[in-house]
């Protein structure tokens, strides 16, 4: 073999040898968590991290993303209108990694909006025909609610960005009513059916003075 040659084949060794190792670089995973967006404001809204769209849809009023796989960890969440290029409010949050949450949007600001831990617990729905249902209060100005479904499920004065626990109950068509405590008016309602095997969180959203898509209103959000 010439001399020439062989540091040829050497120059190549040593280049794959490289390369090798280059490829046996180990690079940090992305830590995930599931976060559901319920957008409880009157808005169509888009939501983004570091500049970058999350939702595949949009967020209509009353809408919500499902749990979408997010970074753990600090992240700063922004918000826009549906169709507005200009940042209407943001939402730093810090959320442990492999636990899903819900963040309301009750208003275009940060202070109004609000998460919860989401335990998924869903002992009871599968062996016989149940669901699970909860409520959460995500109406700024409406006080303390008195909430029922159907006839045996009820919540009991729950505040602003309370979240009651999830309970069983039968499925089918329910009649959903909330009243504010002290009072015997029914402030909204609406009847909405519930399949089995399934666990529901229904809130409340919009204002007491509220008109269109800002009136106080009740909404359900599916977790599972």
């Amino acid at each position: 073999m010439n001399t020439r040659f062989a540091i040829v084949l050497f120059i190549v060794a040593v280049a794959g040898f490289t390369s090798c190792k280059n490829n046996d670089n180990v690079f940090p995973k992305t830590v995930t968590t599931g976060l559901n967006i319920i957008n409880a404001s009157s808005d169509a809204l888009n939501f983004y991290i570091n500049g970058t769209r999350q939702n595949n849809f949009t967020l209509s009023s009353g809408g919500q993303s499902f749990y979408l796989p997010v970074p753990a960890g600090a992240q700063n969440y922004q918000f826009k209108k549906n169709g507005s290029v200009d940042v209407l409010f943001s939402v730093p949050l810090t959320l442990k990694d492999r636990v899903n949450n819900s963040l309301y949007i009750t208003e275009a600001t940060t202070t109004s909006s609000f998460t919860t831990v989401d335990l998924l617990d869903t002992t009871g729905i599968n062996s016989k025909p149940k669901a699970k249902i909860r409520f959460v209060n995500a109406s700024p100005d409406a006080g303390d609610l008195n909430v029922t479904v159907g006839n045996n499920v009820s919540f009991t004065a729950i505040t602003f960005k309370q979240t009651a626990a999830f309970t069983l109950i039968d499925t089918g068509l329910m009649a959903m009513k909330i009243k504010r405590v002290g009072s015997d008016v029914v402030s909204a309602d609406t009847s909405i059916t519930l399949a089995a095997g399934h666990m529901y969180t229904l809130f409340s959203k919009g204002s007491l003075t509220g008109k269109g898509t800002a009136k106080l209103s009740l909404a359900l959000a599916l977790n599972f």
